[in-house]
């Protein structure tokens, strides 16, 4: 699979320019591919918070909150490196490093009893991976199964009962 960042945003949402419109990047200079890649960085905050505003709408009538965790990071260059798939125990950080953001409302946190604080003092921190995600996900919807795994769910050390 060949790279298609410029596909990935409108044309009218590229704010870091020059940038590299071409899935032949070797042709392309560093500074393009970074360009290009931060767009679509820029374009994917723009719709996370265009979604955080939809959700607040329907505060008043439903719990509402917003889970975003990337797949993979992606090498641009460093060390000679491109794109992600390089075997996990030599990937650079930048493969394995990735944005993961928790929008979790007041009333949803007391809802669910997390004390938000906390959560965001953890953040500083702690060190999580994807595989935080299922059990936190259980320990957040309050689900009582065998199959979660206590110190792999990132709220269990901030709960508020």
């Amino acid at each position: 699979m060949e790279p298609t960042y410029w596909q990935r945003y409108p044309a009218d949402k590229a704010s870091f320019t020059p940038e590299c419109s071409r899935s032949d990047i070797e042709n392309c200079t560093d500074q393009e591919i970074i360009n290009v890649y931060d767009n679509t960085i820029a374009y994917t905050d723009f719709v996370l918070a265009k979604t955080i505003k939809v959700l607040e709408q329907y505060q008043d009538k439903y719990n509402v909150a917003l889970v975003y965790l990337s797949d993979h990071g992606e090498s641009l260059g460093e060390s000679g490196m491109y794109l992600h798939g390089t075997p996990y125990s030599i990937a650079p950080s930048q493969q394995t490093h990735v944005p993961w953001l928790m929008w979790l409302p007041q009333d949803y946190t007391q809802a669910k009893g997390v004390d938000r604080e906390c959560l965001a003092e953890h953040a500083q921190t702690a060190s999580y991976t994807h595989d935080n995600l299922f059990h936190s996900l259980l320990g957040l919807y309050g689900v009582k199964t065998s199959v979660r795994d206590a110190e792999l769910d990132i709220t269990s050390n901030c709960k508020l009962n």
